[in-house]
């Protein structure tokens, strides 16, 4: 979520990062403090509608992240069918799909230098106090890059691994994946120090 970029600029992009963060914490608390599935149904249409309003290519790539949660929905949906409570899991699923889908819109249309700018102005209490707050910024940063690039690299584990075996690979890429987390944090440390560190 945190690396996603729109294929086309909106008139969203043009916004404060801090309105939209902010709108979108209000937003999120209001989704959890409604509990009829009605008003849940109308927030998941506004979501979407807001996905519509910048055309097909914008639609497409939000749809697209967003089909990643059909596992979660499912099961979410089976359990409380089996548990006899079928509008609770329509609700949470629904509450589900319209934040990730909130949450999606608000990066999209982000700059990461914009976000970085509202951390730098959350964190400027924390300075009066005499902390350093860059080290936080850098950390923030360095999160949303490493995040596609591990992700990908995981993918690869995962296609090596079923080049060579016909199992799943599951567990066993987890000691290379983590290997590779520990070595890429190595040398992001010696570039930092070689530019005089935090």
């Amino acid at each position: 979520m945190i690396s996603l970029t729109s294929p086309v600029e909106t008139r969203a992009h043009g916004w404060p990062a801090g309105a939209k963060l902010g709108a979108l914490c209000v937003a999120t608390l209001l989704l959890f403090g409604v509990e009829e599935p009605v008003w849940q149904i109308l927030f998941c249409a506004g979501m979407l509608l807001l996905y519509v309003l910048p055309g097909r290519a914008f639609l497409r790539a939000g749809l697209g992240r967003l089909w990643m949660l059909w596992p979660f929905v499912g099961l979410i949906l089976l359990w409380h069918v089996l548990t006899d409570d079928g509008e609770a899991g329509l609700v949470i699923a629904l509450r589900m799909v319209t934040a990730v889908g909130l949450a999606n819109l608000v990066t999209m249309t982000t700059k990461l230098s914009d976000m970085m700018g509202v951390v730098h102005w959350l964190a400027a209490p924390l300075r009066r106090f005499g902390l350093r707050t860059r080290s936080l910024e850098l950390a923030v940063a360095l999160v949303v890059r490493f995040t596609p690039v591990l992700a990908a690299k995981g993918q690869m584990l995962s296609l090596a691994w079923r080049a060579r075996s016909r199992r799943r690979a599951g567990w066993r890429v987890v000691m290379p994946f983590t290997v590779l987390a520990i070595d890429d944090a190595e040398h992001v440390a010696e570039a930092l120090r070689a530019r005089g560190g935090l």
